[in-house]
């Protein structure tokens, strides 16, 4: 999530190699602004997935993570996209629901 965050924001800043990002954005029905947007939440919610204690920060970030890459499956679905790239974003799904899984204890919410 980070390295695409990075991608998206460099998109926006270095058109050169977000090329690939922007002409995807279009076909999707997105205006471009919003590279920017889903960049700076890639970034800010991977930081907080990594910096120690603030449990209920890194809930949020993989909540954040869970709708950005259900939308993005949703979104190739709508667009009329083929199934791999439907798919593609739910194998990071995937990923992020493991890394949730297996988190340290040290890391999980306590209820109140």
């Amino acid at each position: 999530m980070l390295a695409a965050g990075l991608l998206f924001i460099g998109g926006i800043l270095f058109i050169k190699q977000g090329e690939h990002q922007i002409e995807e954005m279009k076909h999707l029905g997105y205006p471009v602004y919003i590279l920017t947007f889903l960049g700076i939440g890639r970034i800010l919610g991977s930081v907080a997935i990594v910096i120690p204690r603030f449990p209920r920060l890194k809930e949020w970030a993989y909540a954040g993570f869970v709708i950005d890459l259900i939308a993005s499956s949703a979104s190739h679905a709508y667009a009329g996209d083929s199934l791999v790239q439907i798919g593609s974003p739910l194998i990071f799904l995937v990923l992020i629901i493991v890394s949730w899984a297996l988190r340290p204890p040290s890391r999980i919410l306590k209820s109140q």
